[in-house]
């Protein structure tokens, strides 16, 4: 097993040039390896590497002696010879047999010079010369290394680790065990002192956690492979420098456990009386706090602003004061749970002036936070109310302004819906006036309801200007509220009016337009003079009816247009009908009057015609046809060719244009009609003096 130059132990130990790999010689000695290189090889360094590994195996295993192996395959001969020298100076009580394992082709000649046989006197231990093949000659197989041919297994820096552990654990807990020993002895033979701050000569240089675990872990590698007790077996078995360590390390770390689990209560009672001091003093930081500053910014703040930007800078105010407070809340409730813990360790010395020191930090905080909430929750309300306030009076000049603006709408739909909207905004005022006193009703309970900020002690508290000042907001705004319901009515009676008014405009010109479509069914359809004469009586009487219900439109248009003269002198505007509606109502009268009147003529005269025509035509007998004169046939004729020319006549109204009744077509179908009846009379007419001339002359032949 080899290690390397620049390997250090924890305990400052020299580089290491030989090792002790664990194998034993045929006498059960241990067996001590040293390897040469062709560099140059420092002698103080060897002796002092060699002084620390005798150091390790126990005195029993040293007195059994050592055979050493000089690996001088890969160095000079000088060097060689120097070492061997060297282990006489040494360890030469220690060294039974050192074989110089040299190479297999140099030294021949040099080796005469110096034959080690002849010093085994003067050196205190043999010295053999042979090569590496032939080193089993003097050592087991088993028991060398694999570089000189031999089946031992064995791991150097897996040694050198465990080594190095193995030093760095003693090292540490054993100056770990002195220092829990000076303390935990310290603690026990002084009375608990509360004043003593906990310094650095409290807390140990190594952390016991980490120093037992380092333990246990080296425990657990020494003890992993057993030594299994069969010779010449190929298995590795542990080195005696391992087996010593075990007991070591355990009796170190029962030793460790037992100081540390002292220093673990000695550091749990300290902790505890420490927490304790640290309790006491942050619970009477915060209940200093609350029940001096805290309490005096909100003595301070009675307020509740007369706007809602004043009541929005109170808040912010009262935000910050929160915010102070909020910072001591949480130290409450961080020391309320140290409180807990300690409460549920279950300390009997310590329980009576925890519950005291809990109970009064309670007190404080839960007092403290009962004035804060008290006060957002009054600002809150006073943030409301002053809202409401501002809403309503915005609602309410808005209103004014509707009320002050002149009304000039063009129809009576935009008037509707002007009153409609007129009264929505009134409703909503009404809404919000309402719920304006809610609020200050609700801000006035909680004024009223006030109760004292600290102490528990009843402290006057002038409110008279807050309550006075909610109570004149409200009233302020129940007096404009009133001023605007009377402008409303005012405002709607006259709205109504000029509803009444469009209404009254709107049907006079519906009577205009009704007369107007009387007028036009007159001349187009109304243009029949019937076939006979009981069907023109007819038409007479439907024609009267038709000039009555004329009439009646051609009234009620009148009615209706003096109505909107008397509506505008109400509301104080231009009548805008008598300059429109009424000339037009006038003109359509009179072209329906002139129609009427020529309509009525020609009905009477087409009367007249068929009532003589049919006079002549429903003659019985021959007698009464010879009887009627002559001159009933000429009126007959006279007055269906007048009735004819009438036809062709178009009705001349008083501005002087002209309408024809009917088609020509229609006309022309009545004329034909009376045509036919002018035929018929001049047919019986001629019948007529036939039948005079006969009755004539037979008296004359008689």
């Amino acid at each position: 097993m080899q290690f390397s130059r620049n390997v250090h132990l924890c305990l400052n130990p020299p580089m290491l040039f030989d090792t002790v790999s664990g194998g034993k010689d045929r006498r059960s000695g241990l067996i001590l390896t040293i390897p040469l290189c062709s560099e140059q090889t420092s002698m103080e360094e060897l002796s002092t590497t060699l002084d620390y590994l005798l150091s390790i195996p126990s005195e029993k295993c040293k007195a059994r002696g050592f055979t050493v192996i000089v690996d001088g395959r890969k160095s000079q001969w000088n060097i060689v010879k120097t070492v061997v020298l060297m282990l006489q100076n040494v360890i030469p009580a220690e060294v039974s047999l050192v074989c110089v394992v040299k190479p297999d082709e140099f030294w021949d000649k040099k080796v005469t010079h110096f034959c080690f046989w002849k010093e085994k006197d003067r050196l205190g231990f043999e010295v053999i010369l042979v090569s590496a093949n032939k080193l089993t000659r003097y050592i087991e197989p088993c028991q060398l290394t694999d570089e000189f041919g031999g089946s031992l297994v064995y791991d150097h820096m897996d040694w050198l680790n465990k080594r190095l552990v193995f030093e760095k654990f003693t090292k540490e807990s054993t100056s770990l065990l002195d220092e829990l020993a000076v303390i935990n002895e310290s603690e026990a033979g002084s009375q608990p002192d509360k004043d003593r701050p906990l310094d650095g000569n409290f807390l140990p240089s190594f952390d016991p956690e980490t120093v037992l675990q380092t333990g246990h872990e080296l425990l657990s590698e020494l003890q992993q492979r057993r030594f299994n007790g069969s010779e010449g077996s190929t298995a590795w078995s542990p080195m005696d420098d391992e087996l010593l360590a075990q007991p070591q390390v355990m009796k170190l770390l029962d030793s460790l456990r037992e100081q540390y689990t002292k220093y673990q209560e000695v550091c749990r009672q300290r902790s505890k009386r420490t927490q304790l001091e640290e309790i006491q003093t942050k619970v009477m930081q915060v209940v200093n706090w609350l029940e001096g500053p805290g309490t005096e910014q909100l003595r301070t703040q009675w307020g509740i602003g007369d706007s809602t930007r004043a009541s929005q800078a109170l808040q912010q105010k009262h935000e910050e004061i929160e915010s102070q407070h909020s910072e001591w809340f949480a130290v409450y409730v961080e020391l309320n749970q140290q409180m807990a813990a300690l409460l549920s360790a279950g300390d009997e010395e310590d329980l009576a002036e925890l519950k005291s020191l809990q109970q009064q930090l309670s007190d404080v905080c839960y007092r403290q936070a009962s004035q804060l909430e008290f006060r957002q929750n009054l600002l809150q309300s006073a943030h409301e109310f002053h809202g409401t306030a501002q809403d309503l009076s915005q609602q309410l000049d808005g209103l004014l302004g509707m009320l002050c603006a002149d009304v000039t709408p063009t129809d009576g739909a935009a008037v509707q819906q002007t009153l409609k909207h007129l009264e929505e905004k009134l409703k909503s005022v009404e809404g919000a006036l309402q719920g304006l006193r809610e609020k200050g009703q609700i801000l006035l309970d909680q004024i009223s309801n006030q109760t004292s900020w600290s102490y528990g002690k009843d402290i006057v508290i002038k409110n008279k200007e807050n309550i006075d000042h909610i109570q004149s907001v409200m009233e302020d705004m129940q007096l404009r509220k009133q001023r605007c319901e009377d402008m409303v009515d005012v405002r709607r009676l006259k709205m109504l009016q000029m509803v009444q008014l469009f209404k009254c405009e709107e049907d006079a010109t519906q009577a205009v337009e009704w007369l107007g479509e009387l007028l036009d069914a007159l001349l187009k359809t109304h243009v029949r003079l019937g076939d006979d004469a009981q069907e023109t009586k007819i038409l007479l009487e439907k024609h009267k009816k038709f000039v009555d219900v004329a009439q009646s439109t051609y009234d009620y248009g009148r009615q209706l247009l003096q109505a909107t003269v008397v509506l505008c002198q109400s509301l104080r505007c231009t009548t805008r009908s008598s300059g429109d509606t009424l000339p037009r109502l006038n003109r359509v009268w009179k072209q329906f009057s002139v129609t009427s009147e020529e309509r009525l003529q020609r009905l009477e005269m087409a009367s007249a015609f068929h009532t003589a025509a049919e006079k002549i035509l429903t003659g019985c007998s021959e007698q009464s046809e010879t009887s009627v004169d002559l001159e009933v046939y000429e009126e007959v004729e006279a007055v269906g060719k007048s009735l004819l020319d009438r036809l062709t006549v178009p009705v001349i109204f008083p501005d002087g244009s002209e309408q024809y009744f009917g088609s020509p077509s229609d006309m022309a179908s009545s004329a034909e009609h009376i045509r036919d009846r002018i035929k018929l009379v001049e047919v019986r007419r001629l019948q007529a003096r036939h039948s005079v001339g006969v009755t004539a002359f037979l008296p004359s032949r008689l």
